[in-house]
């Protein structure tokens, strides 16, 4: 059985982490505020280009013309994986949910006999699969220093998908992130960014309009295609920060009220073996008195 020192000094350290939970769900409340804000900003713009793209490629068709990111190389063999997570922990199972799914689309992949790469977006992403995929990694994105996630850090993820690409490196590129839906909810998402899916939303009614094209369909899809990916990428980033600081403040209240009950039997089990030796000390006390 412990001391009393010993429980009082546990019980000392338990209020102190739960004051750095609480600072910490503070903080990802704010945080959660702002990233909710950017995430359901840009979800009527990616839209709107999915509909504009599914507009021009249904003009231009499957001709021999059409730009490669849409048409594909005509082979599925090959398939790149990105996997966008966290950089930080202490926001529950959000990486791990992500990280599982890409797992499961992997083997799948695998056991169909296809060639896998994947890149990593994000520390906690790059720590849970290398664990099984080592050797599948060929390339880990580290966003860490970023404050605010930006069109750059989107940019900087496509440049690298396109380049790859254009070298032949890989025929169907998928991106994996977690789309938010409230702070107690984030799905994990797949998206197949090349070839570039042109799968429009249905309550779009732009996406039923006839345009003229100047000065054609093609050049303007081959201007378009890598900004939509830039834009869908960014979008995947912008529900991430926001599912991450979700899942941060669901998991940081959680810990809060777990120390919160720890602390209420810690100090029960204090107070009770504090109360029983001083009950035995009154015991001895009134032994040694009448034995006098």
């Amino acid at each position: 059985m412990p001391s009393l020192k010993d429980l009082k000094n546990r019980i000392a350290s338990v209020k102190a982490t739960q004051k750095i939970t609480k600072a910490m769900q503070m903080v990802a409340a704010a945080k959660l505020r702002r990233a909710q804000e950017a995430a359901e900003a840009a979800r009527p713009y990616s839209q709107r280009m999915a509909a504009v793209m599914a507009n021009i490629a249904e003009a231009v068709g499957g001709g021999d013309d059409a730009p490669r990111l849409m048409t594909g190389t005509g082979s599925d063999d090959t398939h790149l994986l990105v996997v966008c997570t966290a950089e930080r922990g202490l926001c529950g199972g959000f990486n791990s949910q992500i990280a599982r799914f890409a797992r499961e689309h992997v083997r799948r992949l695998q056991s169909d006999g296809k060639t896998v790469k994947i890149i990593c977006v994000g520390k906690k992403g790059y720590d849970i699969l290398r664990r099984e995929f080592a050797s599948l990694i060929i390339e880990r994105i580290d966003f860490r220093e970023v404050k605010q996630m930006s069109f750059a850090q989107a940019e900087t993820v496509a440049g690298k998908v396109t380049d790859l690409f254009n070298e032949g490196g890989f025929d169907v590129c998928t991106l994996f992130y977690s789309e938010f839906k409230s702070v107690i909810s984030q799905v994990p998402t797949a998206q197949q960014l090349i070839p570039a899916s042109a799968a429009t939303s249905e309550d779009d009614a732009g996406a039923a309009a006839v345009y003229d094209y100047e000065p054609g369909a093609t050049e303007i899809l081959e201007d378009l295609l890598p900004r939509s990916i830039k834009v869908q990428i960014f979008r995947a980033l912008l529900e991430n920060v926001a599912g991450e600081m979700g899942a941060k403040m669901s998991a940081m209240d959680n810990a809060t009220r777990n120390a919160g009950e720890m602390i209420d039997k810690l100090s029960m089990s204090y107070n009770r073996q504090r109360q029983a030796q001083i009950t035995k000390e009154l015991i001895e006390i009134i032994s040694g008195a009448e034995a006098l």
